[in-house]
């Protein structure tokens, strides 16, 4: 036969579950549900003033090729923040529905440091390489429309590293090698290759 002191208490531990359930139950209902909010974090405001002529090197999936496209766009005078609006104006570019190299809606340049000497670090975000589509091809054309760009419109630079979400990324998407620095004359070199090929 069980003690009686036992029987007690768990029969008293048994009632305190019950109210702790039935008051946690109440309270749960009481508190309204709410959404987790958006990024809030600082927003950089649009560049304006007086725009300037730049050459964006824009990917063409069907020809294979880089070509350079003239465009005017607002450059402030800083020079990490001018790399910032030329990688900013080439997105989107490939944002649109009509674009030769779409890439994923929600892709976006997330910053651009530019390190002495001649070193720019692109930091992208996640979405640009998770939804990027996966091939050699457009992976690479991707890369060298990315330091192609910086490289025509900032002199100087003559390395650059792409990061995804502030950190070294393996590959693109399964192909086109992120670890290592992209040089521009070995860029260059690559697109003269796929230029002549054609």
């Amino acid at each position: 036969m069980i003690p009686r002191h036992l029987l007690i208490g768990t029969a008293v531990m048994l009632a305190v579950a019950l109210a702790m359930s039935v008051y946690l139950w109440r309270m749960r209902g009481r508190v309204p549900h709410v959404e987790p909010a958006a990024y809030s974090g600082p927003i950089a405001p649009p560049v304006s003033g007086p725009t300037e002529q730049v050459t964006l090197y824009v990917a063409d999936d069907e020809s294979g090729m880089l070509r350079a496209q003239a465009a005017r766009i607002p450059l402030p005078a800083g020079r990490q923040e001018r790399a910032q609006e030329l990688l900013r104006a080439l997105l989107g570019l490939y944002l649109d529905k009509l674009s030769p190299h779409p890439l994923g809606q929600s892709a976006e340049v997330r910053d651009v440091y530019l390190v002495d000497p001649g070193l720019a670090v692109i930091d992208m975000n996640a979405a640009f390489a998770d939804d990027h589509r996966s091939g050699i091809l457009v992976e690479e054309l991707t890369v060298a429309s990315l330091v192609q760009t910086l490289s025509a419109n900032l002199p100087g630079i003559t390395r650059v590293k792409i990061l995804v979400d502030g950190k070294q990324r393996e590959t693109l998407a399964g192909h086109a090698d992120l670890s290592g620095f992209f040089e521009v004359s070995a860029v260059n070199q690559m697109v003269a290759q796929m230029q002549g090929a054609q």
